[in-house]
């Protein structure tokens, strides 16, 4: 396994198979990745897709870890909090985190992405093949059937190990499920939701609309409107709403008149400044939010799911992307251990990864419920001012839920998510029974969080959660 002369294929060239083919490359490895779509750095291919996307501290380990940092910090623009529009066009910044230097970023995916693929050709080990899409991968014998977008032509090829990056609709997966070689566990969850991309445009002048800095959240209970910045002055708007339930759905919202009207009685502030609206509502597909769980992730040594083939989430932690990258630094912390052959160094992957992924997929869940309902409940807004003024207080000794997921890139997720329920349910609970307020001395409060919280952590290690 040492023997960097080894072949390795991977099948998707998107953000987290670039950044692995350019990691495995800087390693001295062989590879050869074949991606389905157009080279995106000669063809515009977003249309449907997130344009941008939210990355923070565990992206940027991962950057860090190929020497990215500074060129991708170039393309990043900081979003310090939430800003939350309310129906009557009121808004109120809701900061990520107590701590000044706390951020997360919008960052462009078709610019991270070519960046990426542009860093790893620079290797002459690297080869990287566009318009070629897997139809399906010989797990045993270690080769992939691969068709040309343009000739239709088939054909095989084959490595020492192939490693899947493609995506939610993983044509390894589906070959390990259809294959029935091996004991494959697969589920595939679907919100009642989907999703539907809009857009603010600049000013004529190139300035922004509205407040540059922060991810606009619409939270309207049962759905909600989101924006993030884009560099041109654009944002990028995404509409998360029912497919079928409520007075307005995707299903309904079928005419110019309908789509308006919906807009002009939810998000008011927003549709002055979208004139576009109507024209993005029926020219942008809609699409499924859905989470993906596998077991196991490797057959024997030939071949490995990683990033989003092995797990993908829902959007509404931020924390897809950064998930997938952190993936890569973990398999990276593997190869490290210089393993006796791949199906150690899958195993202890695997093994070290999986709870943490399954997790994210958990917390994004939650998320969904908090963005679209909780950040406009009193009660929520209580609990955030205190942790906010916790955090401020104390930066080494408290760190909120959303902090240890977005920010602690050292605590794993499944750490992350059981004490920040821990600490939510605590604060909730005692926010509730008037046992703490925002305006007790916040030395008491974190004595009492820290209290109630492991009380909580050791009653739920008891019952086995």
């Amino acid at each position: 396994m040492s023997n960097k002369q080894q072949n390795i294929l991977i099948i998707g060239a998107g953000l987290c198979g670039s950044l692995l083919a350019l990691r495995l490359g800087q390693r001295g490895y062989n590879v050869t990745v074949y991606e389905m779509r157009p080279d995106l750095r000669t063809t515009d291919i977003s249309a449907g897709r997130s344009i941008n996307l939210a990355f923070s501290d565990r992206g940027n380990k991962a950057m860090k870890l190929v020497g990215l940092e500074d060129k991708v910090k170039e393309l990043c623009i900081p979003m310090n909090g939430r800003m939350i529009h309310d129906k009557e066009s009121n808004t109120f910044l809701s900061n990520y985190s107590g701590r000044d230097h706390q951020y997360i970023n919008s960052i462009s995916r078709g610019e991270l992405n070519a960046l990426l693929l542009t860093e790893a050709e620079k290797h002459e080990n690297v080869k990287i093949h566009f318009n070629k899409k897997c139809k399906s991968v010989d797990f045993e014998n270690t080769a992939a059937l691969f068709q040309d977008y343009n000739s239709k032509d088939e054909f095989a090829e084959d490595a020492d190990i192939i490693i899947a990056t493609d995506g939610a609709g993983s044509a390894l997966r589906k070959s390990y499920y259809l294959g029935k070689k091996f004991l494959f566990s697969f589920s595939q969850d679907y919100l009642t939701h989907g999703y539907k991309e809009l857009s603010i445009l600049p000013t004529e002048t190139g300035d922004y609309k509205t407040y540059k800095n922060a991810l606009h959240i619409w939270p309207r209970s049962s759905f909600m409107l989101i924006a993030l910045p884009n560099l041109d002055g654009s944002f990028t708007v995404t509409l998360f709403l029912s497919y079928a339930e409520g007075e307005y759905n995707f299903n309904n919202l079928t005419t110019p008149e309908l789509v308006t009207e919906f807009f002009q009685k939810e998000f008011p502030d927003a549709l002055k400044i979208m004139p576009n609206l109507v024209d993005d509502f029926f020219e942008n597909p809609t699409a499924a939010l859905g989470t993906v769980k596998c077991s196991p992730w490797h057959y024997k040594g030939n071949t490995l799911l990683m990033g989003d083939s092995a797990h993908a989430i829902v959007p509404f932690y931020g924390q897809g992307m950064n998930a997938s990258f952190e993936d890569v630094v973990e398999f990276d912390k593997v190869l490290d251990q210089n393993l006796e052959n791949w199906e150690a160094t899958f195993t202890a992957y695997e093994k070290n990864r999986k709870k943490d992924t399954d997790a994210i997929a958990d917390l994004a869940i939650d998320n969904f419920h908090e963005m679209k309902g909780h950040v406009s409940n009193p009660i929520f807004q209580e609990k955030r001012k205190i942790e906010m003024a916790l955090e401020k207080e104390f930066p080494t000794a408290y760190n909120s839920k959303y902090s240890l997921v977005t920010f602690k890139e050292t605590v794993g997720y499944r750490e992350a998510m059981l004490r920040g329920r821990a600490q939510d349910k605590a604060i909730l609970n005692m926010l509730t029974d008037g046992i703490i307020s925002v305006e007790d001395n916040l030395k008491d409060i974190l004595e009492k969080v820290k209290k109630e919280t492991e009380a909580i952590l050791e009653d739920d290690r008891i019952a086995g959660l």
